[in-house]
């Protein structure tokens, strides 16, 4: 399971952000990919060279990317789709055809633009192909993001669906558009303070603040943490300055994480939020912190050695 958001600043730079949740840590690491680096996709796609920083693993010499963003400031996230995520089961003649392992690596490549990726997406198959054994294919769905606005990406049997995301979230199934629908059920929750009322004779007054969110739901289901990081995200005050919004975004997460032995899977193991990483387009800086080490830690792009043609992790 998986929470995801976006906003920008007052100066609109974007801020996008991730919890991934699971039982276990596949040994992921901030990952940059620099501009040249000789990729070869595994079908037909192209590869626009921008330089890619995010959070993943490298098998086969290849970087598979959780989530990452590039230079132009664009970013993309992986999150959880099984029960609907279905792929083709191969490429398909006369549109690009792109594997779903190397999905977010091809967007933050290639594009510059959420507008840019939804015009090509209409010509692109998503093939259900691993990159080796050791990884079978993951059913996802993704969350695009720019300075401008967010996009969620779902490939399902029926084909491409690509959504305006208004809210900027995205948690896991079912498919987005239940999610906002599902929002309605909550458009009485509010962070005001709640007035006095009279019924009948009795004057009526809240004991404290936040019982104008009494209902609000608080429980790991993917349903439930879509409606909270939604109402966190968008009722969260605006921040000035780097550290201040980065701050943001990390609570912002946290108000949908999930905790060690609060959900467990069919296999009796627990899930929890194994890390969170955030991009800032401001300072083209990745940020991380995992669910044993709470301290947010910063990559800059600028660390990175962007002259050589050589995956780099830290």
């Amino acid at each position: 399971m998986c929470t995801a958001v976006r906003f920008i600043d007052g100066e609109d730079n974007m801020f996008f952000g991730r919890n991934l949740d699971w039982s276990f840590s596949y040994g992921e690491k901030v990952l940059y990919t620099p501009k040249d680096y000789n990729y070869q996709p595994a079908f037909n796609a192209e590869d626009r060279n921008h330089a890619v920083l995010g959070v993943g693993i490298i098998a086969d010499d290849t970087p598979l990317y959780f989530d990452c963003a590039n230079d132009a400031g664009l970013a993309v996230a992986g999150l959880n789709f099984p029960g609907y995520a279905e792929y083709a089961p191969d490429s398909v003649n006369l549109t690009t055809n792109v594997a779903a392992y190397e999905f977010p690596l091809w967007v933050a490549r290639n594009f510059t633009s959420v507008d840019d990726v939804e015009e090509a997406l209409k010509n692109v198959t998503i093939v259900a192909k691993p990159i080796n054994d050791q990884y079978p294919v993951s059913m996802l769905h993704w969350i695009i993001g720019d300075a401008t606005r967010s996009i969620v990406v779902e490939y399902m049997a029926d084909g491409m669906h690509v959504y305006h995301d208004d809210i900027d979230a995205l948690t896991n199934q079912p498919q987005f558009p239940y999610h906002m629908q599902n929002l309605i059920n909550y458009i009485n929750v509010d962070p005001k303070p709640i007035e006095s009322v009279k019924w009948g004779n009795a004057d009526l007054k809240a004991w404290g603040a936040g019982l104008s969110a009494h209902g609000l739901p608080g429980d790991p289901n993917s349903t439930s943490r879509f409606v909270r990081v939604s109402y966190t995200n968008a009722h969260y005050p605006q921040q000035k300055g780097e550290q201040d919004n980065v701050t943001r975004l990390f609570k912002t997460l946290s108000s949908a994480a999930m905790v060690d032995g609060n959900s467990m899977m069919s296999n009796g193991q627990y899930e929890k939020t194994i890390f969170t990483s955030g991009f800032s387009a401001n300072t083209m800086t990745y940020y991380k912190n995992t669910y044993d080490d709470p301290t947010i830690r910063a990559y800059a792009m600028a660390d990175f050695d962007e002259t050589s043609n050589q995956l780099q992790t830290k």
